[in-house]
């Protein structure tokens, strides 16, 4: 079958493939031959008003690893000895997307903060809660009967670069995905001239609401002129009007703006971990082998030693001296231990990690079985009185209040403020429609009804400014809240029923685990069907 050539809208949209419903156009594998604009302009005309260049193929960014998506079978291969009777076995579509390399590393975070500490400083009381609020919970590590230093050397200190973050919420890593997304398009923006590569030599640039962010590269925001390389776009370009220079900038397909960075799904991350892609023969899986059964060394120095970081029994967390078991007593660097089959490190040991589903005992395939994911909740940009869109002001930051009393910023100043329009963590499962209770009410817009009964959280200000969390002393029949996430994988003081990428489990996504860390993904634009075969 021919491949299907694409067209690109606009530089940064998705890569939009073109098809034919038939006619002299069309080929025989329903492909588009050749394509004609109903305006009567050739696609890409340079003398055009709607030009946008050959799009460049799309490649991975540094640190994520290409995953071909297709259809495989998600949950337990074991037998349920925990009896949660939540991850059974069911057929699943994932589309192909990037994933990292490694989880995100004591060095990649302390970037974030760096970054942080550097554009919105701590001592103007402004921004004092947007450092503060990211920072890690250290002092996880401490145990009230270990003699543990961790809580002062392991994120700090180099030894430790490169191993996996811990002591993140899940909000704070979402937090960091949305930073790391602006900053590789920055660094791309940069590579292609479009930004001036001294960017950060001037101060001016960097204070406050004045950075750089993708809301105001998007929505060719008046402030971008402060940005481009006007120099350099004239002479590629020659246009003379800055106008003109921001919308080049904004359809060139030199700026390869690259896709905005997230969580992995539960499903994904499953889907990665499994590796199953070279285990087949033709279109059949030819098993879905636990990785507990490939766990040991096969020959040279690592023959007999576990080549995964858990714990193997009580008091055994790497084996005796001189035969080490996995040869980590706590977590591990990220790249010490053997990849799976499609390249990815860690996913069997090291730390356990966030997934962006919101936690239910069923995963309801009946109603979708493609690209499964729970927690859905749509956002809109806020518009001012006029019309114009609403940029976060250094005096106006929302917060988030994570477990420990510390605030998390919802949206940087400069970045555009956002409003959720609708949240489906419930949807099915958690809602009054699907509650026994139902009888043909109404839908419950407000999102209030939890047919769970879980605990509720209030948090107050005491006398000297501390924000306390107050716990609910009501009993109650469940844990089960929209505020709880799935965690995936083993970690260092799990046993190795937990490697099985089948399992699940859940934690509140505003604490703080030393066990639990992230990895970010990414989607691909590239067409699935291309029917490659190997």
């Amino acid at each position: 079958m021919k491949k299907l050539k694409l067209f690109s809208l606009i530089a940064f949209s998705s890569t939009l493939v073109l098809t034919s419903c038939g006619g002299s156009g069309t080929s025989k594998g329903g492909g588009t031959k050749k394509f004609v604009s109903k305006t009567g302009w050739k696609p890409n005309d340079s003398k055009g008003w709607f030009y946008a260049g050959k799009q460049p193929k799309q490649k991975g960014w540094p640190g994520m690893v290409y995953v071909e998506g297709g259809t495989f079978t998600m949950g337990l291969v074991k037998d349920d000895v925990m009896h949660d009777w939540n991850n059974t076995p069911r057929r699943m579509q994932v589309s192909s997307f990037y994933i990292g390399e490694t989880e995100i590393t004591n060095y990649e975070y302390r970037e974030y903060l760096t970054w942080l500490k550097y554009v919105f400083p701590p001592s103007d009381p402004s921004f004092t809660n947007i450092y503060t609020g990211a920072l890690p919970d250290t002092l996880l590590w401490d145990n009230q009967l270990s003699r543990n230093d961790f809580s002062e050397t392991y994120f700090r200190s180099p030894e430790y670069d490169y191993y996996p973050v811990v002591g993140v919420s899940f909000d704070q890593a979402n937090r960091y995905c949305e930073w790391l997304t602006d900053r590789a398009n920055e660094k791309a923006l940069m590579d292609a001239g479009i930004i001036a590569k001294d960017f950060y030599i001037n101060e001016s640039n960097n204070v406050g609401g004045a950075a750089f962010n993708m809301d105001k590269f998007k929505a060719n925001d008046p402030e971008m002129k402060e940005y481009i390389n006007d120099k350099r776009m004239q002479q590629k370009s020659g246009m003379k009007t800055t106008n003109e220079r921001l919308l080049a900038a904004n359809r060139s397909p030199n700026a390869a703006i690259v896709t905005k960075f997230r969580l992995p799904t539960e499903v994904e991350w499953e889907y990665a971990a499994l590796g199953m892609e070279k285990n087949r023969e033709y279109n059949n899986y030819l098993g879905k082998t636990p990785e507990i059964e490939k766990l040991r060394g096969k020959k040279g120095k690592n023959e007999g030693m576990f080549m995964e970081n858990f714990k193997y029994g009580t008091g055994d967390y790497s084996g005796v001296a001189g035969w080490k078991n996995d040869g980590s007593a706590q977590t591990s660097d990220v790249r010490q231990y053997p990849s799976n089959d499609l390249g990815i490190y860690g996913m069997y040991g090291n730390v356990a990690e966030w997934t962006a589903d919101v936690y239910r005992p069923i995963i309801d395939s009946d109603y979708n079985d493609f690209n499964y994911y729970r927690g859905n909740a749509p956002q809109a940009i806020v518009r001012n009185g006029d019309g114009t869109l609403k940029k976060i002001e250094a005096g106006d930051i929302k917060y988030d209040t994570l477990a420990d009393g510390r605030l998390v910023y919802r949206g940087l100043p400069g970045q555009f403020e956002r409003e959720t329009v609708a949240n489906f963590g419930n949807f099915r499962d958690g809602d009054r429609q699907s509650s026994l209770n139902f009888r043909g009410e109404s839908t419950d817009s407000a999102n209030s009804y939890n047919m769970y009964n879980a605990p509720r959280k209030n948090f107050i200000v005491d006398s000297r400014g501390r924000v306390i969390m107050q716990k609910d002393t009501k009993e109650r029949t469940s844990a089960i809240t929209n505020d709880i996430r799935v965690v995936k994988g083993g970690s260092w003081q799990d046993s190795a029923y937990w490697l099985d990428p089948g399992q699940r489990r859940y934690k509140d996504q505003t604490k703080a685990y030393g066990w639990i860390g992230f990895r970010v993904a990414q989607d691909s634009r590239s067409h699935d069907d291309n029917r490659s075969r190997r």
